[in-house]
């Protein structure tokens, strides 16, 4: 079986002294079998913000070990203990989430905070779908059924009775994403793009009120999915709960989306792409959204979800602009970060086909 998600060696800016973390952990964790000794530490490649890492002792256990990125605070998005604390919490209904071994807050350790959790083995797709894996469309149609049934599952977990509640803010979920992403693209604009003021206006002009408040992941992908090793349809792991909060799970399915490019998408969307979602089988957006409506009791057309469809594309881009701007301003010489711009331009013209389209189909019930 193909494990798409195998680490490699450790980056030299991002390495730790692995024995101060081993005793660390020995003397720490919830469960020390298999701890005795210093383990073999190897960096996954994979994700652009949290660093992750595979621990493996000598014994054969394999842990995983999450931190912030070399040189900055655990703060917001790299808020170690609300990570740990919110997997932590959600285990017991929602056992698609890792065990969590450990939490350290103590910087001196390994120069950050991190937490360390159990791994789920199997498979994580990166771009294409692996040869070896023997996905035909009707296994592929097996697949996206199973991830969105996941999503729907994760949207049905009572965040009281997970002891989240107090994660959410209240109604006005969507009214504070479009504030907030708005206020981030100003920020980030570099003088090469588009002001986006137009869509950032018809976002506020046309946003509707929260469907609900749930337990929301806020970066649902398939990268983030772990399949089965028995059966590469099933998910059996969900990760990266770094953005998970409590909100609107219309939203939630939008941001997710927002990536889903399909194979009659246009050529610098394909370009984009950073998932198997144009492989034969694959559900389109709205067979997506068809299914996941009909599994959460929501009523749903094409007119109601072009505002989640427009939204979804604009917060793409402010996370592609974002990143942009730290190369524009030399904070990065990663040259792959450069052609970012592209991104931005793109899913700027889209945002304004997408809502060029609603005014014709107005136009047309005229």
């Amino acid at each position: 079986m193909s494990d798409v998600s195998t680490p490699g060696a450790v980056r030299a800016e991002d390495a730790f002294d692995a024995d101060v973390m081993a005793r660390w952990l020995r003397a720490t964790a919830s469960d020390t079998a298999g701890l005795e000794e210093t383990p073999r530490v190897h960096q996954f490649a994979g994700g652009a913000s949290n660093l992750t890492y595979l621990l493996t002792y000598p014994g054969g256990r394999e842990l995983i070990l999450r931190r912030p990125p070399s040189g900055t605070k655990a703060r917001g998005a790299h808020d170690m203990r609300r990570e740990h604390d919110i997997q932590a919490a959600l285990r017991p209904v929602f056992g698609k989430v890792a065990p969590m071994v450990a939490y350290c807050g103590d910087e001196s350790v390994i120069g950050s905070q991190f937490y360390v959790m159990g791994r789920i083995p199997g498979t994580i797709l990166r771009r294409d779908l692996p040869a070896d894996l023997g996905f035909d469309a009707s296994r592929v149609d097996r697949l996206c059924r199973n991830a969105i049934d996941t999503l729907v599952e994760l949207h049905q977990v009572d965040p009281a009775a997970a002891g989240l509640a107090a994660l959410g803010k209240g109604d006005g979920y969507v009214a504070r994403q479009v504030g907030g992403w708005s206020a981030r693209y100003r920020a980030a604009r570099t003088p090469d793009v588009g002001a986006f003021e137009a869509t950032m206006a018809w976002l506020d002009a046309n946003q509707p009120a929260d469907v609900a408040q749930v337990l929301i992941h806020n970066d649902f992908r398939f990268d983030n999915l772990v399949l089965a090793q028995d059966d590469p349809t099933r998910v059996v792991g969900v990760l990266d709960w770094e953005m998970a909060t409590v909100g609107d799970p219309l939203m939630d399915l939008a941001s997710g989306l927002a990536y889903w490019v399909q194979a009659d998408d246009p050529a610098p969307f394909l370009a984009m792409r950073r998932q198997p979602t144009n492989a034969p089988g694959m559900w389109t957006r709205h067979q997506v959204v068809e299914h996941y409506c009909a599994a959460m009791g929501l009523t749903m057309d094409p007119e109601r979800w072009q505002f989640y469809d427009v939204f979804g594309a604009f917060r793409l881009a402010v996370i592609a602009q974002q990143i942009y701007y730290r190369f524009y301003h030399g904070q990065t010489s990663n040259p792959m970060y450069g052609e970012f711009v592209g991104i931005v331009r793109f899913l700027d013209a889209k945002c304004t086909e997408l809502i060029a389209a609603q005014g014709h189909s107005h136009q047309e019930r005229a």
